[in-house]
């Protein structure tokens, strides 16, 4: 065969066909090749049909030879190769049956058709090959009479295997039905699960919004409880500042000096208890996000100044010595939110430091092209360890320890000036060293915030009104107020700048009074029992005989808080807290008052 030598296979045995008994040989020739060989026996029958087939068909053409033979391929197959020399095509029924059974390649023109096996790795062996020559030389030897028989004998294994292997199919058929039915009840039971996992997850999730909801509420009651509180607290607090003022100012003759003294602790007491009350509120505005700067100019020489006077009632006879430097620096910001920021850290500082000195240097700076103004205070107090520097800007936390003892606190100080600080586009930071001292360094820009025009100074009423007027500035005064204290405290300072006051303690009275009285002023609480400083400020420029009538507006409400919509009637606005004879006699004869702006902020 020159088609084996082309596909470089080793002849094993040839022989001719020519009867019926010859086809019988080469189907069982093939079976037994192919079971030599370690072949399968399915594949055995397939490769015995598919040689009786194609033999059968050429079966009576001159010449028809057939030979086996092993390739020599990478993979070793069987080659059965079938020749003839008469002019005849092999028939398309025989090819395409054999097709199905085995690998064949039929080539027409050259009268050969070769069938192709697959053996297994060691299927070209030199022992594996003398049994295929041996087996086939056998049957060639013994002839064809058992044929028929042999043939129905592999039919019959052929079916029995065919019904073992049916049977294993619909065994397993039954197991995988059962695995379906496993799985079925599994994906069911985890659906189930996963439906009541997203119920519990929609639970949650309404719980979480019913949790963030009340959070709001209560985030938005505490504000307004602040706001309401603040209030009542102020204005006491405003009345006993205000009192200790009148007292240090008006008797101050008939006092000795220990009694001035002790007044004047009495009313530092009192500003540093209303700056606490501001800046509890303060912090309630800043998590709102309702705290806005008031940019001008700041003089910070009289700022400090303040500060130095402020603080003074915090020094005790051996205790640690404040030095707050002067400065002639000039400065854009909040002057309320920088002094309350210096303070904060002051008193802190002087809070820890039993003996030695506190010190608030200012010097200037310049950074990414920017000028600074830096703020350093200083201590030799008791510090503070690093593992709770982070901790101490949290709110209402304190640094526990037998430096605590005696000395009061809200743990608000600190967490309270650096949202300040941040606010006035600054930076705060803070070195500590246990038994070495703290130094905190505030960094803010010259210039304000970057977007900012930086206000131009207005003259102010107390720079254009008289010190100490020799005369009334006016006949009559309505003075509109529910706080009895604060109308006896503001009572002497009323008397030396008005012929007549006229007390009215309810705002659905207070028309009525400056239409009888006919005023040349009015001074408006903003906080009343029944009909508002606002509704009251409404009607009076809502009247056309008494809209002409300037009306002042004393109020403790911090000026963010303020509607300045509802405030354009009145002639100034002025902070009860900070009220002294020349601003008030300036805003009541116009001297200065730029509008319900005049005086936004008082000392803190």
């Amino acid at each position: 065969m020159n088609s084996f030598a082309a596909l470089g296979a080793d002849p094993l045995v040839s022989f001719p066909l020519t009867t019926e008994q010859d086809v019988f040989l080469l189907r069982r020739s093939g079976k037994s090749a192919a079971e030599a060989l370690g072949v399968e026996k399915q594949d055995q029958i397939r490769l015995a049909t598919a040689l009786s087939e194609l033999g059968r068909d050429l079966l009576g053409s001159d010449g028809l030879t057939v030979a086996f033979g092993v390739a020599r391929r990478p993979l070793p197959l069987l080659l059965v190769g079938i020749d003839w020399t008469e002019d005849r095509d092999l028939g398309g029924e025989a090819v395409q049956a054999a097709s199905r059974l085995v690998a064949v390649h039929y080539t027409p023109s050259e009268h050969a058709v070769t069938v192709e096996q697959p053996l297994t790795s060691d299927g070209r062996t030199a022992e594996a090959i003398q049994q295929v020559r041996e087996a086939v030389l056998a049957h060639t030897e013994a002839g064809a009479p058992d044929d028929p028989r042999a043939q129905t004998s592999d039919l019959i294994a052929a079916l029995v295997e065919s019904r073992a292997q049916r049977e294993e199919l619909r065994r397993l058929n039954d197991e995988l039905e059962e695995t379906n039915r496993g799985v079925v009840a599994l994906y069911s039971e985890l659906s189930e699960e996963l439906e009541e996992t997203n119920r519990g997850v929609v639970a949650l999730y309404a719980e979480l919004e019913e949790k963030s909801r009340l959070l709001r509420e209560a985030s938005e009651a505490k504000t307004r409880f602040w706001a309401n509180v603040s209030h009542e607290l102020r204005t006491p607090v405003n009345s006993v500042v205000g009192l200790a003022r009148l007292l240090l100012e008006f008797d101050g003759d008939g006092l000795d000096e220990e009694q001035r003294r002790q007044i004047g602790l009495i009313s530092a007491s009192g500003a540093t208890l209303l700056a606490l009350v501001d800046e509890l509120l303060d912090v309630a505005k800043a998590e709102s996000g309702r705290l806005e700067p008031h940019w001008a100019p700041v003089d910070l020489r009289a700022a400090l100044g303040q500060l130095r006077g402020t603080l003074r009632g915090y020094e005790s006879p051996g205790a640690a010595e404040l030095i707050v430097a002067e400065s002639g620096l000039s400065i854009v910001s909040d002057e309320v939110m920088l002094i309350r920021v210096l303070r904060n850290l002051l008193s802190n500082a002087l809070k820890f430091t039993p003996s030695g000195t506190v010190r608030l240097d200012v010097a200037a700076d310049r950074a990414d092209g920017r000028d600074q103004v830096v703020f350093t205070v200083s201590d030799t107090g008791i510090g503070i360890p690093e593992e709770e520097q982070q901790q101490i800007f949290e709110e209402f936390y304190q640094v526990r320890g037998l430096h605590q003892r005696g000395r009061s606190g809200t743990g608000l100080g600190l967490p309270y000036a650096r949202r300040l600080v941040e606010l006035l586009g600054g930076g705060l930071e803070l070195t500590s060293q246990p038994g070495s001292g703290t130094v905190v360094t505030v960094t803010l820009p010259a210039d304000g915030r970057p977007a900012a025009q930086p206000a131009q100074p207005t003259s102010s009423a107390a720079e254009s009104a008289p010190d100490d007027p020799a005369a009334p500035v006016v006949a009559v005064l309505v003075t509109v107020d529910d706080d009895d204290a604060f109308r006896a405290s503001i009572r002497p300072l009323l008397d030396r700048l008005a012929g007549r006051v006229v007390e009215v303690a309810e705002g659905g009275r207070a028309s009525d009074a400056v239409r009888r009285e006919r005023p040349d002023a009015v001074l408006l609480d903003l906080h009343l029992p029944d009909l508002d400083g606002y509704a009251v400020l409404a009607e009076l420029a809502a009247d056309p005989a008494l809209t002409a009538v300037p009306v002042v507006v004393l109020t403790s409400t911090p000026p963010g808080a303020l509607d300045r919509d509802r405030l354009s009637h009145a002639r100034a606005v002025l902070d009860k807290a900070a009220l002294n004879l020349p601003e008030l006699a300036a805003a009541l004869t116009g001297a200065g008052a730029a509008g319900p702006a005049n005086r936004e902020e008082g000392p803190a």
